[in-house]
């Protein structure tokens, strides 16, 4: 028995998966992310622990004997948070998360600083990294910054509490711009021009090598045998690729969670920095892989339901898809948290554009669930330009549950959209497979199949159509408001 614990930014998620790869049991505990200044997004570790604590507990009530049976446990998260601890491995401030974009005046300075940046790391810097965020608190917060001792990302702070070690791997860490991406290991030159070293990071495993044992004491509240092994784990997106069998090269899933994501594996280092394309080390031996991010997805409905006053999600959902009439002009740029690729802008806002007095609720979620499609277009047109054609995607995330909004995924990126079996579990499943091979030493493509395929759905060209006028007057939209994003914000 395997257990998989992934760090959201919305939640803590955990699950049990047997010996045949058999899901036998999950549990959730829910996060709030504060912002208490604009562009700022933070949440403290301690919250973390808790929840894991609740989704865990979830479990053991519920699979007391299963629990008993662990033999490894894996760890995935939301990857680029800074949890900056001192020299007693206390906790100096919130964590600044992936989504904060509060450092891009830093962003400019460490590429002054560090002028091979980009062939180094293999990105562009962006607000949302890590080192952007060091320099932030090195300028804001100076005090602060030299009581540093080690930089954390946050499942390895999860990690240091379940076993004492200051560990990462390579999947995660490629995400703190600290990484040479194509060595597999830390950058003096990165780290010099943020004012660290060696020293602040964690060691550095493949995801799939054993970094420590639980503790006892962990242990007796959790349910699970002492010593339990505790595996390197991945970042999110590796883990969601691990955990659906995304691990050969060419191979690509879409991920239609909190934040977006079109991930395609590969065997090389292969950066496109330019376009805002994301190149780092794959979870597993001697892989890379490539990504398109949005900053918010699945989160633009949950923005839009509160907006709009919905029940739920799902009551939006199903206003959207019963909505009947033309939509018009009516469009929706998805940038809440501002975005990633292709614009690396933290300034650009949502904007809900062609309102009229006939506009109902339904036609806003439509909108929604439009837009996102839109970005996703933008970024795969990003991605493609960094390597080659993607033939197909497989969708993980929460938002996959929609069969709608597959409809317009596949319409709107012309390409067919495979569900598999289990996607929804994503990377806490995937997790719980890097426990496995940290326990088991088995060949990586033994364990890490590809999931069962339920349906796929198949592009549309007559919504294509359709959808064609909305994408155009999408893309001229956010180069019309551009300056009055940076207005908004003084920048």
């Amino acid at each position: 028995m395997y257990l998989g614990i992934d760090l959201g930014t919305s939640g803590v998620k955990a699950v049990l998966v047997d010996a045949a790869q058999r899901l036998v049991g999950q549990s959730t505990a829910p996060l709030e992310v504060s912002r208490p200044h604009p562009l700022w997004s933070e949440q403290d570790p301690e919250d973390w622990w808790a929840a894991t604590g609740r989704a865990v507990a979830g479990l053991r009530a519920a699979h007391p004997d299963a629990m008993a049976a662990v033999r490894g446990i894996g760890l995935s998260g939301q990857m680029h948070g800074a949890t900056l601890l001192d020299k007693g491995d206390r906790v100096l401030r919130p964590a600044i998360l992936w989504n904060d974009g509060r450092s891009g005046a830093e962003c400019a300075e460490l590429e002054r600083r560090a002028p091979t940046l980009r062939a180094i790391a293999g990105n562009r810097a962006m607000p949302g990294f890590t080192a952007p965020k060091l320099l932030w608190v090195a300028a804001h917060e100076p005090d602060l910054f030299t009581a540093v001792a080690k930089v954390l990302l946050p499942k390895d702070w999860l990690r240091l509490r379940m076993t004492g070690d200051h560990a990462s791997e390579l999947s995660d860490s490629a995400g703190t711009l600290w990484l040479d991406v194509g060595r597999r290991a830390w950058s003096d030159e990165l780290l010099a021009a943020t004012g660290l070293g060696e020293a602040h990071m964690p060691r550095l495993y493949d995801g799939c090598q054993p970094t420590g044992a639980l503790r006892a004491e962990v242990a007796a509240e959790w349910g699970v045998p002492p010593g339990t092994v505790v595996a390197a784990g991945a970042g999110d997106n590796a883990a969601g690729a691990v955990g659906v069998g995304v691990v050969a090269p060419g191979s690509a899933f879409l991920s239609l969670g909190t934040s977006g994501v079109l991930f395609v594996s590969g065997d090389r280092f292969a950066p496109n920095s330019e376009r805002g394309v994301h190149a780092f080390c794959h979870a597993l031996p001697g892989r890379w892989h490539q990504m398109s991010v949005m900053l918010s997805a699945a989160s633009c409905l949950s923005f839009a339901a509160r907006l709009t006053g919905a029940v739920d999600e799902a009551a939006l959902l199903r206003e959207a898809e019963s909505h009947g009439g033309d939509l018009g002009p009516l469009v929706f740029l998805p940038y809440l948290s501002g975005e990633r690729t292709p614009h690396n802008d933290p300034h650009a806002k949502g904007v809900f554009f062609g309102l009229t007095h006939d506009t109902d609720r339904g036609a806003l979620a439509r909108a929604v669930l439009e837009g996102v499609a839109f970005a996703f277009a933008d970024g795969l047109n990003a991605l493609e330009e960094a390597g080659g054609r993607v033939e197909r995607f497989l969708v993980i995330g929460g938002g996959a549950r929609s069969a709608l909004w597959g409809r317009i995924l596949a319409s709107a990126l012309g390409r067919p959209l495979d569900y598999p079996e289990g996607g929804e579990v994503g990377p806490a499943f995937g997790a719980a497979r890097l426990a496995r091979l940290a326990v088991t030493g088995e060949e990586p493509e033994t364990v890490c199949q590809p999931l069962e395929i339920r349906h796929t759905v198949e592009p549309d060209p007559i919504l294509a159509a359709a959808l064609a006028p909305r994408r155009r007057l999408f893309r001229r939209l956010y180069g019309d408001l551009t300056a009055a994003f940076r207005e908004a914000d003084g920048a």
